[in-house]
C-alpha cells in the first residue's frame, strides 16, 4: 500500500520531489548491474538479472562553497579515527535496502540496523501485502460481472472466496519477499544487526538496549513511517483499525467508514467492495481524491466510487471514533470541517483511518546532535544530507525516505538511498523527484508523474510559459479493446514551445506498468519531439502512451539526430 503522496514546495517553484538517473562509478566495477523491481532488488524475487559489466568513467565531485557545516558537534562528543564501517543504514526498509545494495556494488563496507523486521512497512505493512489483497479484489471483480464475462463469451457461476485463505495469500507473499530479501542482503555481505539504532555521538550509533557502539564514517537515517491517527480516534485493532490491522483481513465487515480518501483508502475501497462490503468515505476536504489531478479524480470517482457500494461524506471531519463494544457499532461523530459545527453520526461495523502517515523518527538519539525535526520529520537538503538546528550540514549524516517527508513512497526511498551512496563515493548527485511515478492500484488503476494541470499553469504563470494539454482514450486501443477495458484516459500536460512533459496522467488497465515511459522520459530529459519517433508494438497498451505523444502540438522539431539506416 501506499504511504499518502507528500509534496515538498519552495518559495521558487512548485516541486514534486527530483529523479534517480544512474551514473557512472568512480572504478571498474566486477559485479554485474542488477536490475531493480518495485524498489527491490532482483534478489529480492529470487533470482538475479543478467547484465553486462561495464567500464565507468569517473566525473569530478562538485562542492557547494556556500555550504556551512554545523559546528554543534564537537559538544557532542569527538568522532572516532577509525571506523566499524563505511557505511551504517539505520533501518532495513525498502530504502535502506537499496542503499546497503548499491552500497557493496561500490565496494563499501556496510551495515543496515532493524529493531522491528527486514522490510519495513512496504514488505510487512504496505505494498506488498496490499498488492495480494488487490489482486484477489481484482479477480472477484472479472468473476462477478456477469456483464464483462458474457461479452468474452464466458459463463462462470458461484463465485466466492475463502477470507482466511486471501488472509495467508497476503501473509505469505510478505513472508517471502522478506526471506529473500534479508538472504540477498546477506549474500552480497551486508552486516544485519538487530536492535533499535539510537545516535549516541558523531558517526556513532547504539545497537539496542545493549551497550554496543558501532562507528561509521557515513550514516543513514531510514527509519520510515507510522499509520497517522488524529486526535478524537481511539484504535482498538479489531472494529477501528490502520492499514497495519487491515491488511491482516481479519474480518470483512458488512459496512465499513474509510476515513481518508487517498492511495490507502481507495485501494482499500476496491479490496472490500469487491468481497461484498458497503464503504462509507469520510473526506475532510471538498473532494474525494484531492491528491489527484482534478480531471482524473472526476474520472476515477465516476468509475471507482459512483457504481460501487459507496458512499461518502466530504468536507468534515471525524472529530471523534468509538470502537464497537458491549454490542454497539462503531460510532463516528462528524463535524463540519471549516465551521467545525456538529454535522452527523454514523454508526458502522467497522471504521478504518487512512489519513496518512506520520515519521518514524523518535527514540533515535537527534537530540545528540543538535537535531530538531519539523512536524517529525528530520529536514535535509536536496542531497538528503540533515540540517541542524540552526539549519547547518551535520557532518556524514543523510535521511532518505518517509522519515525525511520529501516524497512518501518506497521507491522515493530506495532512489534517494541510492543517490546518497552516488555521492558518498565520489559522484555529485541530486535526486530529481519530479521524474518519480506515483500509483494507486485500483481496479482500473490511477498512475501519474510530474504535475497536476493546476501545479503546472501555476508554474507556467510564475515562469511565464505556455502549458498545453493532450488526451488519449483507452478506448481507441486495440488490446484495451480485446480485454473488454476500455474505460479510461492518459494525459499529458507540456509546455508547447519546446516539448518539455510537465506531467503525465493515467487512468486505466495496467496505467502503473504504463507511466514508465514517461517518467523515465522526464528524468532523460527527452523532450516530446523526440519520443513521438518511438516505436510501440502493436497491438500493446503502450500504444496509449504512442497515440498521447503523437497527439501533442509542439512547435520545435525534433532535436535527436537521426542515425543512418541499417540494411537487415
Amino acid at each position: 500500500m501506499h504511504s499518502t503522496l507528500s509534496l515538498s514546495f519552495s518559495a521558487a517553484t512548485i516541486s514534486k520531489p527530483h529523479h534517480y538517473t544512474s551514473h557512472s562509478l568512480p572504478f571498474t566495477t566486477a559485479k554485474p548491474l542488477n536490475l531493480r523491481f518495485c524498489g527491490l532488488k532482483s534478489e529480492v524475487l529470487g533470482f538475479t538479472a543478467t547484465s553486462l559489466n561495464r567500464r565507468h568513467a569517473q566525473l569530478p565531485c562538485r562542492t557547494n562553497s556556500n555550504t556551512v557545516v554545523s559546528a554543534a558537534l564537537s559538544s557532542n562528543g569527538t568522532p572516532p579515527k577509525s571506523f566499524d564501517y563505511d557505511l551504517l543504514i539505520i533501518g532495513a526498509g525498502v530504502g535502506g535496502h537499496g542503499a546497503a545494495l548499491h552500497a557493496v556494488e561500490k565496494g563499501l563496507k556496510t551495515a543496515i540496523v532493524e529493531g522491528d523486521v527486514v522490510g519495513g512497512t512496504c514488505v510487512n505493512r504496505g505494498c506488498v501485502p496490499s498488492k495480494a489483497l488487490l489482486a484477489v479484489s481484482g479477480r472477484m471483480r472479472e468473476l462477478k460481472s456477469d456483464h464483462h464475462l458474457k461479452s468474452l463469451g464466458l459463463q462462470v457461476s458461484g463465485a466466492g472466496y475463502d477470507r482466511q485463505g486471501v488472509a495467508d495469500h497476503a501473509n505469505n507473499l510478505a513472508t517471502k519477499i522478506r526471506s529473500n530479501l534479508t538472504n540477498s542482503m546477506k549474500a552480497l555481505g551486508v552486516d544485519i544487526l538487530t536492535g533499535f539504532g539510537t545516535i549516541v555521538g558523531p558517526q556513532k550509533v547504539k545497537i539496542g538496549s545493549s551497550d554496543k557502539i558501532v562507528t561509521a564514517k557515513d550514516i543513514i537515517i531510514a527509519t520510515g513511517s507510522i499509520p497517522f491517527v488524529p486526535k478524537g480516534i481511539e484504535v482498538d485493532g479489531k472494529t477501528v483499525i490502520t492499514s497495519d490491522h487491515a491488511l491482516k483481513l481479519e474480518s470483512v465487515p458488512d459496512w465499513i467508514a474509510i476515513v481518508g480518501s487517498g492511495y490507502i483508502g481507495l485501494e482499500f475501497s476496491d479490496v472490500y467492495t469487491a468481497l461484498g462490503s458497503e464503504v462509507t468515505f469520510v473526506e475532510a476536504l471538498d473532494q474525494l481524491m484531492p491528491g489527484f489531478d482534478p480531471e482524473i479524480s472526476k474520472l476515477a470517482q465516476r468509475v471507482l466510487i459512483n457504481p460501487r457500494n459507496i458512499d461518502y461524506h466530504t468536507g468534515v471531519f471525524a472529530s471523534k471514533i468509538t470502537p464497537a463494544r458491549d454490542g454497539k457499532p462503531v460510532l463516528i461523530e462528524l463535524i463540519d470541517a471549516k465551521t467545525k459545527e456538529p454535522k452527523d453520526t454514523l454508526e458502522v461495523d467497522a471504521a478504518l483511518i487512512a489519513t496518512g502517515r506520520a515519521p518514524f523518527t523518535q527514540g533515535l538519539g537527534l537530540e545528540n546532535i543538535d537535531v530538531v525535526t519539523q512536524r517529525g520529520f528530520i529536514p535535509v537538503d536536496e542531497r538528503m544530507r540533515v540540517t541542524d538546528a540552526n539549519g547547518k550540514l551535520v557532518p556524514n549524516l543523510y535521511c532518505i525516505g518517509d522519515a525525511n517527508g520529501k516524497m512518501m513512497l518506497a521507491h522515493a526511498a530506495s532512489a534517494q538511498g541510492i543517490s546518497v551512496v552516488e555521492q558518498l563515493t565520489g559522484r555529485d548527485h541530486v535526486l530529481n523527484h519530479l521524474s518519480i511515478p506515483a500509483a494507486c492500484f485500483t481496479h482500473p488503476e490511477i498512475s501519474m508523474v510530474g504535475l497536476t494541470e493546476p501545479q503546472a499553469r501555476e508554474k507556467g504563470e510564475k515562469e511565464g510559459f505556455e502549458v498545453s494539454v493532450a488526451k488519449t482514450s483507452f478506448k481507441a486501443n486495440t488490446k484495451a479493446l480485446a480485454e473488454n477495458e476500455g474505460e479510461g484516459i492518459a494525459k499529458l500536460i507540456y509546455r508547447p514551445d519546446n516539448g518539455e512533459i510537465l506531467g503525465v496522467h493515467i487512468f486505466g488497465l495496467h496505467a502503473a506498468d504504463l507511466i514508465h515511459e514517461a517518467s523515465n522520459a522526464i528524468a532523460l530529459g527527452t523532450r516530446i519531439q523526440d519520443i513521438k519517433l518511438a516505436v510501440h508494438a502493436h497491438p500493446t497498451l503502450s500504444e496509449v502512451l504512442d497515440e498521447l505523444f503523437k497527439s501533442a502540438k509542439v512547435k520545435e522539431q525534433a532535436s535527436s539526430p537521426v542515425s543512418e539506416s541499417v540494411a537487415v
